[in-house]
């Protein structure tokens, strides 16, 4: 017996994480595996012709008990990994694959869909929808080709899931050998007391005397924007940018090598030239060759914006390190910060005590979700998360003005880093919203932000507080979510359409409404000077070449791991420096002071997590985040009008039917990429 047995007693099937045990999960996770394959053997076995009721339905209702231990142990691995649980995911991953591709690839189970496709007339859309998805899914999983072709094929995923796992065990471990620790503490200067507190905790807890700076996952580390001493800069940036590559245990290169070549196998097996035109195809991009524009388009200017950018900042390196110092990788963010001061007399330094968690999260994000969508939040304290430091809030909706609160769901705040969490910033369900089972929705953020030590207050810098936004935007999809079916639930949408509704939400964060009640002073409570706050918004484009062309360098770096045929793919990890140079040289984004914002050897999102060849989802969904933007400033900005029509006509329906005719049910039309040109500055 394990506590996944039975749908969870707790408030919202929320998981009993007080009596899971690590051991509860792997034999959790094989029964499930085994029941499900008997409830779907008992489907096609119906000598009923096949319903919606008692094939799709039946469909959506098996997994049960799989679906509760793998939801609660995909969160645990990602924000509370340990060895054992490691060891347990490697084991799992072939066995999870295997199952998931003996129902995709059942013949006898496809020709039921089809048979109820052809049979069943007129279905209701959201039926008609899911059963448009089925189909599909089974086609490109496989389930047309011969015998020796899906045997191959099965092995291909086998390996891959293993391969997949094998990455984020190595990248995690990475990440913690590449923390920087300082023994000098005057090395440390222009790094912030309470940061400076974080460090040496950080150092303590792993045994260390000094201070430690942790690794964040993308390449560039927030501590090189303020610290004074360029070698520490340095130091901190190889660390960074070495991960993955440096020929040690953790080293990726091997397995990141086979992840490549076996994906251009499968898409070849399945008929495609490569894995980027598999996964185009599924998508709202449509094809490869429409990623491939997009990208392309926006490349040069961004380049031309960065040069530009670096151009200044040289100007303000030479002035401390004499007129032959050139900018580096490492100088980037602390000239940048320095020029921003001048320019705009803003300093991220200042910012910071104005920012602090509790107050963002309460009268900031939980505040903008009231005015929206008259969301409310209380702390409970009687429910424990999977981590001591998880904290877990009852959300309550009122879905008219001046209606009654009822419950609507969880939301589980996971916000500090530690040495188990991978990095980065992530959402997970627990409980998928549905009606068919009655559940309402259970949701999980985590952040990677620094914990200070006991008794001291979380300050934060910008990006933080964008990243806090953009996170709960993730959650506000799934808790908002009012479908009937689970696999149509929030956030089960193609990948480059996921990211839309939450970065539409980081607009709250500088709307002035909402920035004059989180932007208080933590200690004196005075609010942020409004000057100070005027001088952000005119700030707001600045460092924009920079960002667009971090980001761009990664997502052609994706599509050109992904657009290689098998026999393409290099053999040597020693060539893997030079394929990512080469594929940088062609997109025009060798810039040596502008590392991607992912390297291959540490690119999680796409060689561990679900984001493969399809990395370029940011800038797809930032076209209609920001046409959303443009919409939201035309009929009147933060009010819960607004709110209420972006939540039934886009976020309450999830994956229940295409997801741009829920965009054009809200615009009136299809995206226009003006705005998004204009918010970065390059060019209509």
């Amino acid at each position: 017996m394990t506590p996944f047995d039975e749908r969870s007693a707790l408030p919202y099937e929320l998981p009993d994480y007080a009596a899971i045990r690590p051991e509860h999960y792997e034999p959790a996770i094989g029964a499930g595996m085994a029941a499900q394959r008997d409830e779907v053997a008992a489907i096609i076995a119906n000598p009923a012709a096949p319903t919606v009721e008692n094939t799709l339905e039946a469909l959506e209702r098996s997994g049960g008990l799989l679906g509760r231990a793998l939801t609660a142990f995909h969160n645990q691995i990602a924000s509370d990994a340990s060895a054992f649980l490691e060891d347990v995911e490697e084991r799992l991953a072939p066995q999870l694959a295997a199952h998931r591709d003996a129902i995709l690839m059942d013949r006898a189970l496809y020709e039921r869909l089809e048979l109820l496709e052809r049979s069943a007339g007129d279905l209701a859309p959201d039926d008609a929808w899911l059963l448009r998805r089925r189909l599909i899914d089974a086609r490109r999983a496989g389930v047309a080709l011969d015998d020796q072709a899906q045997a191959a094929l099965r092995d291909l995923n086998a390996r891959l899931t293993t391969l997949e796992a094998q990455f984020g065990r190595k990248l995690l471990a990475g990440a913690n050998a590449a923390s920087v620790l300082v023994t000098d503490e005057a090395e440390l200067d222009g790094l912030a007391l309470d940061a400076k507190a974080g460090a040496r905790a950080a150092a303590a807890s792993r045994g260390l005397e000094g201070w430690l700076l942790e690794a964040q996952l993308p390449t560039h580390q927030s501590v090189v924007g303020v610290l004074t001493d360029r070698g520490l800069r340095e130091r901190v940036q190889r660390a960074s940018e070495a991960r993955g590559g440096d020929g040690s245990e953790h080293d990726t290169r091997a397995v990141l090598l086979e992840i490549v070549r076996l994906r251009a196998e499968r898409a070849r097996l399945l008929g495609y030239p490569h894995h980027a035109a598999y996964v185009a195809e599924d998508a709202t991009a449509g094809t490869a060759e429409a990623v491939a524009a997009m990208l392309e388009r926006l490349a040069p200017p961004a380049a031309a914006n960065a040069r530009a950018e670096a151009a200044d900042l040289t100007a303000a390196l030479r002035a401390d390190a004499g007129p032959d110092a050139e900018l580096r990788a490492s100088d980037w963010a602390f000239y940048a910060e320095r020029v921003r001061k001048e320019r705009y007399a803003l300093d991220d330094a200042a910012l910071r005590p104005y920012l602090e968690l509790e107050r963002v999260l309460r009268d900031g994000v939980f505040e903008a979700a009231h005015r929206l969508f008259g969301l409310s939040f209380a702390e409970r304290d009687d429910l424990v998360g999977y981590h001591p430091d998880v904290r877990v809030f009852e959300v309550f909706d009122a879905p008219e003005p001046g209606a009654r609160d009822q419950g609507l769901g969880l939301f589980l705040a996971d916000l500090y880093t530690r040495e188990s969490k991978r990095g980065g910033a992530w959402m997970n369900n627990l409980v998928d919203q549905n009606h068919l089972l009655g559940q309402r929705p259970v949701v999980v953020n985590n952040l990677n932000i620094v914990k200070p030590p006991a008794g001291q207050p979380t300050l934060l810098v910008w990006d933080e507080v964008i990243t806090l936004f953009h996170e709960f935007g993730h959650a506000l999809h799934g808790l908002l979510s009012d479908v009937r079916h689970p696999s149509q639930s929030g956030t089960e949408v193609p990948r480059d359409f996921v990211e839309y509704p939450s970065q539409v939400n980081e607009m709250w964060a500088w709307d002035p409404a909402i920035l004059e009640r989180f932007a208080v002073h933590h200690a004196t409570g005075e609010p942020m000077p409004r000057r100070w706050v005027e001088t952000m918004l005119a700030s707001r484009q600045f460092g924009e070449g920079f960002a667009t062309t971090e980001y761009l360098a990664a997502a052609l770096l994706d599509q050109a791991w992904h657009r290689l045929a098998p026999q393409d793919v290099p053999t040597s990890p020693d060539d893997v420096a030079a394929f990512e140079a080469n594929a940088l040289a062609a997109a025009g984004l060798d810039l040596p002071a502008i590392p991607p914002r992912y390297r291959t050897t540490y690119f999680n999102h796409i060689f561990g997590s679900g984001y493969a060849a399809a990395y370029y989802s940011y800038i797809s969904s930032e076209v209609l985040d920001a046409d959303t933007v443009r919409w939201y400033e035309e009929h009147g900005g933060l009010t819960r009008e607004n709110g209420e029509a972006f939540r039934r006509l886009l976020l309450a329906r999830g994956g229940s039917q295409d997801p741009l005719a829920s965009f054009r049910e809200l615009r009136g039309r299809d995206a226009d990429i003006t705005p998004l040109l204009e918010r970065r500055g390059l060019g209509a």
